[in-house]
């Protein structure tokens, strides 16, 4: 039987407080999303290629569309690889 004071599934751990992402093209209005420059669109890249998504990257919806559709553009004419090398 349960105290009457403890919730239920009290012994569960918390999650530790995360501190929001802010987005880096609106705290920095200077730097610019362009498929021309891939130092800045390596940042949003995995290892293995992938688009860093939005909750991880901690970007605002809008500038996560850009950087998207900036990343794609460099891949097509090849200036950010799709994939690593497989060998």
């Amino acid at each position: 039987m349960r105290k009457p004071m403890e919730r239920p599934g009290g012994d569960r751990k918390r999650k530790p407080f995360m501190r929001r992402k802010v987005c880096r093209f609106c705290t920095d209005k200077k730097l610019d999303i362009d498929y021309k420059n891939p130092k800045i669109l390596r940042y949003f890249i995995t290892e293995r290629g992938k688009i860093i998504p939005r909750r991880i990257s901690g970007n605002c919806a809008k500038h996560q569309r850009q950087v998207t559709v900036a990343i794609k553009r460099a891949r097509n004419i090849a200036i950010l690889p799709f994939t690593t090398a497989s060998h």
